[in-house]
């Protein structure tokens, strides 16, 4: 092969190493990250330390997180609780739970389980959690009167149930809401109380930057 002929195979083989590992890195980077890894832009609109802060999530909790998605909450709680507390991830998704697990065992976190729950039952343990928390997730329960009874049989005495949801003007039926994934406060605080907890607080919500959605946040308690 001539001098010329070597410098253009070399040269190929180059440029198909570079063709190759810019097609990986693309790839890469089309992967979507789990939902715990979003990062810093998500954590500057949904506060998750602010959001706990006002749970009253401390080391040791038993917390389980209703309609975990693919974990964003569950992984922050993880961190909170600490190897002596425990976070159940709770969806009706296996698919989204099987994102946590891996991620879960990953990472080393065993005070996480996967529960896959039912449209109408988040299958916890009665009187085994210190605190719940559901976000954008309750406007989804059709039987909200099955899951909220669930939710108060899991909490221990005293337990706290957190709720934050997408706000929503009120004066239409329950089943207007479904489809725009978002209700009324006043409506959901109303069903939460009727079910045997009582109204703490209102903390403050927030807003998702990409299209303005509103969310408030509601603290409950089971009573002693």
């Amino acid at each position: 092969m001539s001098d010329d002929g070597l410098h253009h195979h070399h040269w190929s083989l180059k440029k198909a190493a570079t063709i190759f590992m810019l097609a990986a890195f693309l790839a890469l980077a089309a992967k979507p990250l789990p939902a715990q890894n979003a990062g810093p832009a998500r954590d500057a609109w949904q506060h998750p330390e602010e959001v706990m802060d006002a749970l009253g999530v401390h080391r040791g909790s038993a917390v389980a997180d209703v309609g975990s998605g693919e974990g964003y909450f569950t992984f922050h709680l993880a961190d909170r609780v600490g190897p002596t507390g425990h976070v159940y991830a709770v969806d009706i998704e296996q698919s989204h739970l099987d994102v946590i697990q891996r991620e879960a065992a990953r990472e080393g976190l065993k005070q996480i389980s996967t529960i896959l729950g039912a449209p109408d039952d988040p299958h916890l343990s009665p009187n085994s959690l210190d605190f719940v928390l559901a976000v954008d997730t309750y406007h989804e329960w059709h039987d909200y009167t099955a899951m909220l009874h669930h939710l108060f049989l899991a909490l221990k005495p005293g337990g706290i149930f957190g709720l934050m949801d997408g706000a929503a003007p009120a004066g239409h039926p329950r089943d207007y809401y479904y489809e725009r994934h978002r209700m009324p406060e006043q409506m959901e605080r109303t069903e939460v109380v009727a079910a045997g907890f009582r109204f703490v607080r209102r903390e403050r919500g927030m807003t998702r930057p990409s299209d303005g959605k509103q969310f408030y946040y509601l603290i409950f308690q089971k009573p002693q």
